[in-house]
């Protein structure tokens, strides 16, 4: 991801949480991992909500978790986006072959955000502009730096992300591979891959962050010590070296060290 503007711009990554069975679990491993601090919301009508800090309890805020609101979710990370309105936002994700998962909401003063989900299945959020919780750091250590959408019909997923924010997806080759840059006006906020037929059949299509760290093999290792699954071991690609994998709970996240200061959109 290129610097963020200055200022909030619709259509731009604003926030992400996570959805765990086991935000205990959860709180320990990022924190080992990144060197998260974390306090925990009491919010009305939502029960607890956790969010992460980066360094000490004061420092920035870079995300946040709450626990799965049934046993038939599945544990993952949801990427929120920027809008000006959300109604609106989520009527033209209605509009352009999505679907509107819950409706528009306050939440207990701290922001309006709505949950949706694209043509291909994968889940995402939009979240209003000045939002009380939103990033307070990204693209740089130890935060988000990158986020990436994996489906099949990456067509019908240029066309419909293209509607509902505006994005221009520019495709770039690597080793025989096409890869797809989400770019806002001069910037990359975004990517996606095809899930060709190397991936099960059945694997549903997402949205996965990444986080940036100064060594990505030693920080692969430490998630693997604390319960990590590696997917996908340290690579090297264009922007960067890479791993994917799942938390100790299964939620899906990549860690990434970027070729450049600029991080992952900077380098693509």
């Amino acid at each position: 991801m290129a610097p963020a503007p200055a200022k909030p711009v619709p259509g731009w990554p604003g926030w992400i949480d996570l959805a765990s069975p086991h935000t205990e679990t959860a709180r320990a491993f990022y924190s080992d991992l990144f060197g998260w601090s974390f306090y925990t919301l009491s919010l009305p009508d939502y029960g607890d909500y956790t969010v992460f800090s980066l360094g000490d309890v004061q420092g920035p805020e870079v995300a946040g978790m709450q626990g799965l609101a049934d046993d038939s979710q599945p544990p993952s990370w949801t990427c929120y986006f920027k809008v000006e309105d959300l109604r609106t936002a989520v009527d033209a994700v209605k509009a352009a072959g999505g679907r509107e998962l819950t409706p528009p909401a306050d939440y207990a003063g701290l922001g309006s955000m709505a949950l949706c989900m694209d043509p291909e299945g994968a889940d995402f959020g939009v979240a209003r502009l000045g939002n009380v919780i939103e990033f307070g750091a990204a693209n740089r250590p130890s935060t988000m730096c990158w986020a990436e959408l994996a489906c099949r019909d990456t067509g019908r997923a240029r066309r419909f992300y293209g509607e509902v924010f505006g994005w221009r997806a520019v495709e770039c080759e690597y080793h025989g591979s096409v890869y797809t840059n989400w770019e806002l006006g001069d910037r990359a906020l975004a990517g996606m891959v095809s899930m060709d037929h190397g991936w099960p059949p059945q694997y549903p299509a997402h949205w996965i962050p990444y986080f940036w760290v100064d060594d990505c093999d030693a920080s692969a290792a430490r998630a693997a010590e604390l319960g990590a699954a590696v997917r996908i071991p340290p690579t090297d690609v264009r922007p960067g070296r890479y791993a994917m994998m799942t938390d100790p709970s299964g939620a899906r996240l990549a860690v990434i060290t970027p070729r450049t200061t600029a991080g992952p959109g900077g380098a693509a």
